[in-house]
């Protein structure tokens, strides 16, 4: 394993018609719930050779991944009246990874929650892995 650092929220896709990880899958991490607070707050990455995905670039000018979500519990402990659940989504563009007009999903839309306690005690990992086919997908909360 290298010696980078990874943030709270990853991924992993394997192709399941091969059972081999998916590399080269462009992914849009997005924060869908604070965006009063915190807009545009969005992130991006490629899955690497072994389909993972471990750390993200930021949107011009935004935080990195892991001081957001610190920052974002704590504006919400601040007497904001604000969730203590983050609703983010991660956008994986797979019909740059099956070919045009060969998947009947060319992106694949997974919403989930973060809870902003486990955030703020800097706990807290969220792994997304997704399970992918040209006709089919699956997901769950990973470790």
């Amino acid at each position: 394993m290298s010696n980078t650092t990874r943030d709270p929220i990853t991924t992993h896709v394997l192709d399941s018609m091969t059972g081999l990880p998916a590399k080269s899958i462009p992914v849009t991490l997005t924060l869908l719930s604070h965006r009063v607070i915190f807009s545009d707050t969005v992130y991006t990455a490629v899955t690497s050779a072994d389909g993972r995905i471990s750390q993200w670039t930021p949107a011009t000018g935004k935080p990195g991944l892991s001081h957001i979500l610190p920052e974002i519990a704590q504006v919400t402990r601040g007497g904001h009246s604000v969730s203590r659940k983050m609703m983010w989504s991660l956008r994986f563009e797979t019909e740059a990874y099956w070919g045009t007009g060969k998947t009947f999903y060319p992106e694949v839309e997974v919403k989930f929650i973060v809870d902003i306690d486990e955030a703020l005690n800097g706990k807290g990992h969220w792994h997304v892995p997704v399970l992918l086919g040209p006709w089919s997908y699956t997901t769950y909360k990973g470790s």
